[in-house]
């Protein structure tokens, strides 16, 4: 397994979740393991769509997906039934949350103040 892709037991929760493998019509979709261990590389690198690696597939495939999951909410589904079904455990605490709002203030140079003497100001 490589370093961004899903274990066995994370494709096992997250696969039923997922809409259908193969659509009614049309031609059969490409994997969707393979397509989201693409997505979660991109997200995880931070890296352009051009950069993908050949073996999660056609770069249009992935993002095209991608874009399309997240228009319809399956990543959000995905998140809520996971969610839950973690809850149903006991492994989550929902009196334990995290917000970070962390501000940096640039300096006004950097926001492109106005300098007295400089060129048009």
């Amino acid at each position: 397994m490589r370093r961004f892709e899903l274990t066995d037991a994370q494709w096992e929760q997250i696969a039923p979740l997922l809409p259908p493998q193969k659509p009614r019509t049309g031609r059969p979709a490409v994997d969707h393991r393979q397509v989201l261990n693409g997505m979660l590389w991109i997200l995880r690198t931070g890296a352009p769509w051009e950069d993908l690696p050949a073996r999660y597939g056609a770069v249009g495939t992935v993002s095209s997906r991608f874009y399309r999951w997240c228009k319809a909410g399956v990543f959000d589904r995905v998140l809520q039934r996971l969610q839950a079904q973690a809850d149903a455990r006991g492994d989550l605490d929902w009196d334990l949350h995290f917000v970070d709002a962390t501000v940096v203030r640039a300096h006004q140079h950097a926001a492109g103040a106005r300098r007295s003497g400089a060129i048009g100001g």
